[in-house]
Parts: C-alpha cells; structure tokens; sequence
C-alpha cells in the first residue's frame, strides 16, 4: 500500500498555519482540482479532490490536527492515538465494519443518474459523518444518524451570493431545490430526502472570503494625483467612491455592507476595493512634456 501524502503538503502550507490559512487554501486546491475541470482525466482529478477534502477535514479540526500533528495518519488508524470528545483511544470501537476504509473514514463518490441534470456527478462524502457520531456522542456511539444519498452540483459565482431555485433529477424524478444566498464552497443542504453539497464556479472579476467581497479596480494616474470620484462594481452594482488625492497603489477601500449575506446570521459583509494605478504604455507629447516637467521638479 502507497504511503499516504502529508496533508499539510496536499494544501500547500506550512505546519503553523492559522485556520483562516488552511480554508484559503483548500478553497483554492477544490477549485482547481474540481473533477469538472479535468475532463481529460477524471480518475486523477478525483482522487486527487478527495486527498484535499480529507486533508481539510483533518486540519480545519482543532483536536483532530493536534492528533495528526502528534501521530500522524496513525493518529486515525485503527488503534490510533486519537482521543476524541468521549474520551475513547486505543482499540477501534467500529470493529468489522471498518474493513477496507481508512480508520473510520469511508469515501464515496455518487451520480444523479440523470442526463441534462446540473448535479456535477461527483461528490465528496462527509468521511466524519461516522467518527463525529462516535466521539460527538456518548462513547457508546448511541447516537443515530439516518443514512441518505449524497450528490455534489456546482453553480456559478453570483448564483451562490443571491441564491438560485434549480430543477434537477433525482432518482429519475425531477424536482424544484433552493439554494439560500450566502452558500459557500462545500457547504452542504440537507433537503431531507438526499444531501447537497455545493461547488462554486470561480468568478473573472469577484474574489471571496467567507462573506467579504474583494475586487482589483484600476485607476487613471492622473486620478491617483489630483483625486476625485469612480464607479466601481459590486455584487449589488456599480456603486460610487471618492479618491484622495496622492492615492497610491495598492491601496485598499472598504465598502460596508457590500459583501454577501451571512448563511445563518442575514447580516452581510463587506467588499474590499484593491485601487491600482494604471501607467498608460504610450505618451502623446503633450502628455510627455507634462512628465518631463513633474521629473525635473522631482516628482
């Protein structure tokens, strides 16, 4: 059997990462490695998806990190040195029915069955849905969960900021979900009958962070001297800011409230406005004698 990566070598950070460091990362690993987007080889692409969930699930945990810090992988082998909120280690307290997973986990990838359906046919299945009813419970597990069929859809940028109704198939039935505002990637529905989760198409001018919003916007240099007013974009819209004269680049605006709506709170965040000053790549020689000027009076 192949050693099993690092999982801190799988997101690409270091050991002493902060936790906001370890979801930026995973969030930037999912995207890329997103089956959807290796169509040419599918079969890397999901294995490789579920190396970074799972490495996710371990290091976005305090207690389940230190374990891994301390053990290793050994950690949630069977007989690992994890022990868990019902204060269990030692022996496996799932006996036989752990054959051929890994420790407690199991991975399971599940398609909608139907063509034409929005569901991307791949989803990462919860691995801790059996250790958390472990540990999260008495340490006799006694703690039920019900059982229900998993799929994964993926849905554009702004669909995810101000939710989407979608007709999908499940089971062969078609059937109307809707997906709150504010979903982020891998956040999962319960609808009852099945679980979805969601995977977020990365948008050309939006980037995100939980409920904040940040965009590049380039400004005149002329601007970026004398100061003035710009329009610039939000997910609401184009909305007006005021420039400071002397502005340099780099700079960063806050715009409250413009961010994307808490999941559970309804409150927002905000959008973050990066200015960078655009240095124009010809001069008319008007525009160069100006330049000239501002140079020789050391400017």
């Amino acid at each position: 059997m192949a050693a099993k990566s690092d999982y801190y070598d799988i997101l690409g950070i270091s050991k002493g990462a902060s936790a906001d460091e370890i979801k930026k990362a995973y969030r930037k690993q999912a995207l890329e490695w997103h089956p959807d987007r290796h169509r040419d080889d599918k079969e890397a692409a999901e294995k490789r998806f579920k190396e970074i969930n799972e490495a996710y699930q371990i290091l976005s945990d305090s207690q389940k990190k230190a374990a891994y810090d301390q053990f290793g992988h050994d950690a949630f082998a069977p007989g690992g040195g994890f022990r868990g909120a019902g204060g269990f280690s030692g022996g496996s307290p799932f006996g036989q029915a752990q054959q051929g997973r890994w420790g407690p986990f199991t991975y399971s990838y599940t398609t909608s069955g139907g063509d034409g359906s929005p569901f991307a046919g791949y989803d990462f299945s919860d691995p801790f849905d059996i250790f958390e009813s472990f540990f999260g419970g008495s340490a006799f597990g006694n703690r039920q969960r019900k059982s229900v069929p998993r799929y994964g859809i993926v849905i554009d940028f702004m669909e995810a900021v101000k939710g989407v109704e979608k007709e999908v198939e499940i089971e062969g039935k078609r059937r109307k979900i809707k997906i709150p505002p504010g979903v982020d990637e891998g956040s999962r529905i319960n609808f009852g009958d099945f679980m979805l989760s969601i995977n977020i198409r990365p948008d050309p001018l939006f980037e995100r962070d939980g409920a904040d919003i940040y965009v590049k916007v380039a400004i005149p240099y002329s601007l970026a001297i004398l100061g003035g007013e710009i329009k610039v974009p939000t997910i609401d819209g184009e909305s007006k800011i005021r420039i400071r004269p002397g502005t340099q680049s780099g700079t960063m605006l806050r715009l409250r409230g413009k961010g994307i709506t808490h999941l559970r709170s309804h409150t927002r965040g905000d959008e973050y406005v990066r200015l960078l000053i655009s240095v124009p790549d010809k001069l008319s020689r008007n525009q160069r004698g100006i330049v000239e000027e501002m140079k020789e009076e050391g400017l």
